[in-house]
């Protein structure tokens, strides 16, 4: 399993909000960054800004356009990605910290799932 995106890229991601139940990451970056490779438990994401992204993980990569204000669910994934767009990227996680019925490993969507 990859690292905690907070530790991996500590410039792009900050905890805004943690408790016992789930943790609230912040991220932003700039056209033409690359994050470092990262673990994601299962999340929601809220998109603060437009952005178009392509994400990497185990050989395979996509691409991702969303608007500002899509929310999606993305499953637990390591991953890394790189803003391929011409705008900043920002957008907000809510991780999850209880594991759903199915075992994170065995889930092999990569990025976030269609609305």
């Amino acid at each position: 399993m990859a690292e905690d995106p907070v530790q991996s890229n500590p410039g792009n991601y900050r905890v805004v909000l943690e408790n016992d139940r789930v943790r609230v990451l912040e991220y932003t970056d700039e056209p033409g960054h690359t994050s470092v490779e990262h673990h994601h438990p299962d999340s929601v994401m809220i998109t603060a800004s437009s952005f178009r992204r392509r994400l990497h993980a185990r050989g395979a990569s996509m691409e991702v356009d969303l608007p500002d204000g899509a929310v999606r669910w993305l499953p637990a994934q390591d991953h890394h990605g790189e803003n391929i767009g011409d705008t900043a990227t920002h957008a907000y996680f809510i991780e999850l910290k209880e594991t759903g019925p199915q075992a994170e490993e065995t889930i092999d969507q990569l990025g976030p799932s269609a609305p």
